[in-house]
């Protein structure tokens, strides 16, 4: 006979009952077929770790499930590559072989174990492509072919280098375009196939996709640059490829970078707040259920407001917008939520119903502080679900059960 393991009523991060009165930001987030007991979700973040032309090393497996042991209610796997050429460096993850499923599944399948979501990103990092990663005190470089890199097949929206150190794409032509769309839509259908329970296309920070949508980044003159229109199109026909290709149940998710922090030079070619917000109002009829709301890292030239809500901001905008025109895509804010009470403002209906947000993504705070679900709701006097091996350690909330106080540990 074998023993029963230990019982865990609820997934780790869950409100238990003995809250009576629980802020936004531990109550139930649903998403088509999703349902988050929490909406702390991790951000992607790049990892290099994947020296073996995409395929997922060790590292992976605890990295990735630290945070959902922990209680984060979604786990969003780094910047992925759907093709090759789109990795950002030659130590990127990649979904763009079938060989790479197997490995995404053990990651799925251990968070899922936990009782946890898990998503991942999907990117093509276009001009940005072949270079090595960056470590504290180094200066950005390409990667040559003898350390792995292809700077001779690094393709952009046009013939403009990124920044000193980067490689000087080709102008992408009408078979690039085919290859792309259809190394999205694969990716996507390997990630299905691998379990993932979301998919966000990166269309942020000067990869592909966000390069095509500036114009600060896009010269071109055909029906792929140019106008409002054409300047979006490469994104729109992905994301209507990519979600006729998933079920109906999967959420999708889509990162831009909401401005280019040009304000200070208005009559300059540039992506504003107000493209985002445009571009916002087009993805609610396309079957994307949340936008992620990251900003910059498009323009050297850009300026950021120094203070911390500078995208929060930028996502209460898009936010106020939609909902002002009855629509009800999600919107998720990121960047510098690192304490409780950002967190809990972040995502807080008021009396009227509004907030600036309705999942908090948070990225270097899990890095430092793997427990920060717990934590935030330790700070907050949220009563919820620990791991159950680790009940031990759990803030005890009132006063000590008698039987409790006479426990010999």
């Amino acid at each position: 006979m074998s023993a029963k393991p230990l019982s865990q009523p609820y997934p780790t991060g869950t409100p238990l009952p003995t809250t009576s009165t629980l802020p936004t930001l531990f109550t139930p987030l649903k998403i088509r077929s999703l349902t988050l007991p929490n909406r702390i979700i991790v951000a992607p973040m790049g990892m290099y770790s994947a020296p073996h032309n995409g395929h997922l090393s060790p590292f992976h497996l605890p990295h990735v499930t630290q945070f959902a042991l922990r209680g984060a209610a979604l786990t969003i796997m780094e910047a992925t590559a759907v093709l090759a050429a789109g990795r950002t460096s030659p130590l990127d993850a990649g979904l763009y072989l079938d060989s790479h499923i197997a490995g995404m599944k053990e990651v799925v399948d251990a968070v899922h174990a936990l009782g946890q979501k898990i998503g991942i990103q999907l990117n093509h990092a276009g001009r940005k492509a072949s270079g090595m990663p960056l470590e504290r005190g180094m200066d950005a470089r390409i990667a040559n072919k003898e350390e792995g890199g292809w700077p001779e097949e690094v393709v952009g929206a046009s013939k403009l280098r990124w920044q000193e150190g980067y490689v000087e794409p080709r102008e992408m032509e009408e078979g690039d375009f085919e290859e792309v769309v259809t190394g999205f839509v694969r990716a996507a259908e390997r990630a299905v196939e691998a379990g993932f329970d979301v998919i966000e296309i990166h269309a942020a920070h000067g990869y592909l996709l966000s390069s095509f949508l500036s114009p600060s980044s896009n010269t071109r003159p055909d029906k792929y640059g140019g106008s409002f229109a054409n300047r979006t199109r490469l994104l729109l026909r992905i994301i209507t490829s990519l979600r006729s290709a998933i079920p109906a149940t999967m959420p999708l998710f889509v990162r831009i970078s909401a401005t280019d922090w040009m304000t200070h030079t208005p009559s300059a070619p540039q992506w504003t707040l107000t493209d985002s917000i445009n571009l916002a109002h087009e993805l609610d009829g396309l079957g994307v259920d949340l936008l992620d709301v990251s900003s910059g890292s498009n323009n050297l030239l850009q300026q950021i407001p120094p203070h911390a809500e500078y995208q929060i901001d930028l996502a209460s905008s898009i936010r106020s917008s939609l909902r002002g025109a009855g629509k009800t895509m999600l919107v998720g804010a990121v960047g510098r939520i690192d304490n409780a009470l950002i967190a809990r403002d972040t995502v807080q209906l008021n009396a009227a119903g509004d907030a600036k947000a309705d999942a908090a993504l948070v990225g270097r705070q899990f890095l430092r502080d793997p427990s920060f679900v717990l934590n935030v709701a330790e700070a907050l006097g949220v009563e919820v679900q620990w791991p159950s091996q680790y009940w031990r350690a759990a803030p005890l909330v009132g006063k000590v059960s008698e039987r409790d106080a006479k426990r010999v540990y």
